[in-house]
This record gives structure tokens, sequence and C-alpha cells, in this order.
């Protein structure tokens, strides 16, 4: 295990759960702290769901389908198929062993805890040392606006297969939400605060637009590092490189760059990209080239392990 004192990492998505989970491995136990985008959660058959909360929950307890990055493997789909039958909504896939997910979840909402508490119960049960925070506590909710009208987001991207130009993005509710005092301390304590590989827009974007965590960030005390998850022009997975594209940002890493450059005082991009280097420095960014695509544990690890050093290198 690796002592880089204490680390937060921004995450949301598949990608920053990659990332979080190669931190997870190196870092010592209680050292990490994931602080996880909830703007897309949303009410679905009366069960409260956090998408990104639990593709970084399966992923640090090595429970995540390893083809999908999301949900959990091996699960099932056999409740839906009932479901269907009786006309309910099945075009959100939602496993069998994942459902249990949520009906706790809602369970423990209902009965008074928060959010971050209960995620905090899950994620103990489940065996994980590292903390997950959930942004806020608050509802926010992604809303993308498309020529055809505002959509939610999970019909944007799941529904929808995030095929709709997209011309805007709104996060309902943010104006009234609040960083948790977990996640401020966390921020406070931290040595480094690594940007996951995520969609800057829907998963980082939300994060920051909670003002108290903007305004941490925006005033610094430790080394702020963002990993790029455009690689050659292209997302791995995801509408990110077309949001940033519809957003007018180059669909680039220099795109990513821009869009985070007050928050951050690195940037790594992967190799391919290196030509882009000249370009970001000149935006006041110090830069490292790595190969950046996470295949399994052990280029997750590696990753993670590059990141810290180069934000060790950058105080």
């Amino acid at each position: 295990m690796s002592n880089y004192g204490k680390v937060v990492a921004f995450a949301g998505g598949v990608g920053g759960a990659k990332l979080a989970t190669g931190l997870h491995s190196i870092l010592e136990d209680g050292t990490l702290s994931v602080v996880v985008n909830t703007a897309d959660d949303f009410t679905l058959h009366g069960l409260h769901i956090s998408p990104d909360v639990d593709t970084v929950m399966y992923n640090l307890a090595g429970l995540s389908d390893p083809k999908q990055g999301w949900g959990i493997k091996g699960d099932t789909n056999e409740a839906l198929k009932i479901l269907d039958i009786y006309g309910g909504a099945s075009w959100f896939k939602l496993g069998d062993k994942d459902i249990a997910t949520h009906i706790r979840r809602t369970q423990r909402l209902n009965e008074g805890k928060n959010l971050t508490e209960v995620t905090s119960e899950l994620s103990s049960a489940l065996g994980i040392k590292t903390t997950i925070l959930p942004m806020t506590n608050n509802e926010v909710a992604t809303r993308i606006i498309t020529p055809e009208g505002e959509l939610e987001f999970q019909d944007y991207f799941v529904a929808r297969k995030t095929l709709p130009k997209v011309i805007g993005v709104n996060f309902h509710g943010i104006e009234n939400a609040s960083a948790t005092k977990e996640v401020l301390s966390a921020i406070e304590e931290a040595s480094h605060i690594i940007f996951c590989p995520s969609n800057p827009i829907v998963s980082i974007g939300p994060i920051l637009e909670v003002s108290e965590i903007r305004e941490k960030l925006l005033n610094p005390h430790c080394t702020r590092v963002a990993v790029s998850p455009i690689i050659g022009g292209k997302a791995l997975r995801g509408p990110a490189a077309e949001m940033l594209k519809s957003l007018n940002y180059e669909m680039s890493a220099v795109g990513v760059a821009k869009f985070l450059r007050e928050f951050i005082d690195g940037f790594v991009m992967d190799t391919v990209d290196k030509q882009l280097k000249n370009q970001i420095e000149k935006i006041g960014l110090k830069i490292k080239t790595l190969p950046t695509i996470m295949s399994n544990l052990q280029t997750k690890r590696n990753l993670a392990r590059q990141t810290l050093e180069f934000s060790d290198s950058l105080k």
C-alpha cells in the first residue's frame, strides 16, 4: 500500500469507478474518499436509484460486471421480465441482485436516514474500506436540453440511447443543494484531489456546481489533477465527446482541460494525444501523458499510482 496522505477522488460513471478502484487498491485503508455525482439519481418503481453511487460501490466491492463496468456480475433480469408482462416500465435494466440495493436504500431513506448515511451502511456491508460520499443529500436532477425539449437524464441516456442532440444541460435543484459536512471535511483534509476520467459535463459538472464544493476547489490547499476521459477525440463509452462538441468545447482532451481549467493544476491524458500537450500547457496546466485505458486491475493500479506520483510532483 502506498502512502500519499488523504486523497479525494471525484467520480461518476464507469471510467470514474475504474480509476477509483485503482486508487482504492493502492492506498491505505481509510485514506481515500470518493465524492460521487448524484444528479442522475431518480425514482423508478417507487425505488430510489443512485446509478453513479452504485457503479462506484460495486466496482470497489469487486462485484461489478466486468464487461459492462456497471451492475452486478452474473445478475439476471427475471423480475423485469415479469414486470414487463404486467405492463410496468422495463426500459431501465435493473438486475435482480441490484434491485436489493435499491430496496434497502429506499427503506432506509424512508426511515429517516440521509443518502450519505445509507451509502455508508451499504458500502460497509459490502466490506468496502474506502469512504463513498454522495455529493449532496439534497435532490438534484440533470436535465438534457434538446431540440425536442427538455429530457430527464435517464430518458436521454438509457431510453433514447443518447441520440438526441444536446444543446444545453440544466441541474434542477442545484441552487438549493448543499455539500455535506463529510464531503467538506474530506476536501479540507486532502493532500491530493483527483478528477477521475468521468464525463466532465454530466458526471463532474454537477459536483462542481455545488457551491461549497466549488468554493473549496477554487481556494485550494492541495494539488488537483484531472485524468481525461477523452482519448483520440473519442470517449471510450458514453456521450462525453459529443456533449463537449454540442456545448462548444473541443471534442478532445483539450476541451476537457479547458472545461476543468480553473479547478485543476495538472492534467493527465493518454499517450495517443501527446501532440496536444502544447495546447494544454498554453492554458497554464502541467501535463503528463500516460496509457490511460484501464482494462484490468493492474492497469487501474498503474494509472492510479502514476497519477498520484504526478500530483506529488506538483507540490
